[in-house]
């Protein structure tokens, strides 16, 4: 069984839209599954045969997808460690480099931080690496700029998530990682590797870390990946500017 999150968020307002699953040319049956909190779009695929796998998806949009209100059992799970977030190792980290975060500003301070102190190298972490790896490595790709981002803030208790994103303008072209805080009843947005202009990402999906906003995750069986091309553009139109210095909210 395999899921795949590829699609963007329910809340994303969409003119066009085309999503399909192919074994050696064949259609497959999916499963659309919703996650009505996040408003992430799941496809389940199941009892998969030996073959030629083939995920193929593509929208127009008009907004970028705005998130739901903070709720109580948000400020729960978003303050909690993760699978990827062992913000229980970073405590003592936070404290000294952070100090209390309050507001939107002491988001992007913590954000800002996170920049300063990481590089951005593709192919230098590994699938496992968590925020404390990333904090000693020193240096990662987007989902541990995010991972180590939401470890701090999480540990100053601020509720942190990653929202898995299309992102025009960024370099190289991939899907994008990025973090939501919670200031008061919002989500905003902050990233702190700062490839691309917040303002035109395109939500896909959130949650407490990249084990719940994966691409693609082989439940049972095996699978050997092979190509993934992904773009993302503005139609006739300049892409936004974005110093980051400031916070905003997707949508």
């Amino acid at each position: 069984m395999a899921t795949i999150g590829t699609s963007v968020a329910e809340q994303v307002d969409r003119a066009q839209e085309s999503f399909s699953v192919t074994l050696d040319g064949e259609p497959l049956e999916v499963l659309d599954v919703l996650d009505d909190a996040s408003g992430t779009r799941w496809h389940v695929v199941r009892d998969v045969a030996p073959g030629q796998l083939l995920v193929s998806y593509s929208a127009l949009v008009r907004d970028g997808g705005a998130s739901r209100p903070v709720t109580e059992l948000d400020r729960i799970h978003y303050v909690r460690p993760s699978r990827y977030v062992d913000l229980d190792r970073l405590e003592a980290v936070a404290r000294a480099e952070v100090g209390e975060v309050v507001g939107e500003q002491g988001v992007l301070d913590v954000a800002t931080w996170v920049h300063e102190h990481l590089r951005y190298v593709v192919g230098s972490s590994r699938v496992t690496d968590g925020a404390s790896d990333t904090y000693l490595a020193r240096r990662g790709v987007c989902r541990d700029f995010a991972h180590l981002t939401m470890a701090l803030l999480r540990a100053r208790g601020v509720p942190a998530r990653m929202v898995a994103c299309y992102a025009p303008g960024l370099a190289p072209m991939d899907f994008h990682a990025v973090v939501e805080a919670a200031v008061g009843d919002r989500w905003v947005v902050v990233d702190p590797t700062r490839l691309a202009p917040r303002p035109s990402l395109v939500r896909i999906g959130a949650g407490a870390d990249a084990s719940e906003t994966s691409f693609l995750t082989v439940h049972t069986g095996g699978l050997s990946f092979g190509r993934l091309t992904v773009t993302a553009a503005v139609e006739d139109a300049d892409l936004p500017v974005d110093d980051h210095l400031g916070t905003v909210e997707i949508g």
